[in-house]
């Protein structure tokens, strides 16, 4: 199990080598709960261990949103595919099927997840939240990731 700080690292440093610029804090967050998701649809394993809540704009790592506060982001290691072993196909996976979308679109995208909608769950739209997101109920978008993957084979 990677930590999180070393993924986050790993995107971050793509990011910056395919766009040119650093990943802005928005899609950091989505795109890490999206590896997490991955991971366990192909796995049934996490991939890092660290809290992901349910926030307005969608799940966000807590201890990753203090990097962001304090701009210490910067301060992460580069952080290149060699590091990150066998869980280098999961992270590349998402990387290259989420990294160009817009930051926002992902915030939208990640409010269909189970997971984040029961987090949520008795909240207003506007209100914040800490609510963790159990990892039992990211195993159930990966559920729902694995059957649409079935059924696009299917076709």
């Amino acid at each position: 199990m990677k930590n999180y700080e070393t993924v986050a690292s790993y995107l971050a440093t793509r990011y910056e080598e395919k766009f040119g610029e650093q990943i802005d804090e928005m899609k950091l967050q989505k795109l890490m709960y999206l590896v997490q998701r991955e991971s366990l649809a192909r796995t049934d394993k996490p991939l890092f261990e660290t809290e992901i809540q349910g926030w307005r704009l969608g799940p966000v790592l807590p201890d990753l949103r203090g990097f962001y506060k304090e701009n210490a982001l910067n301060g992460f290691p580069k952080v290149l595919g060699s590091d990150m072993g066998e869980d280098q196909a999961v992270v590349d996976a998402v990387f290259d099927e989420y990294a160009d979308r817009e930051s926002l679109s992902l915030s939208r995208m990640t409010h269909g997840e189970i997971s984040w909608r029961k987090s949520r769950r008795g909240i207003h739209p506007s209100e914040s939240s800490s609510n963790t997101i159990p990892l039992d109920d990211i195993r159930l978008d990966a559920l729902r990731i694995q059957g649409l993957r079935m059924m696009e084979d299917d076709e």
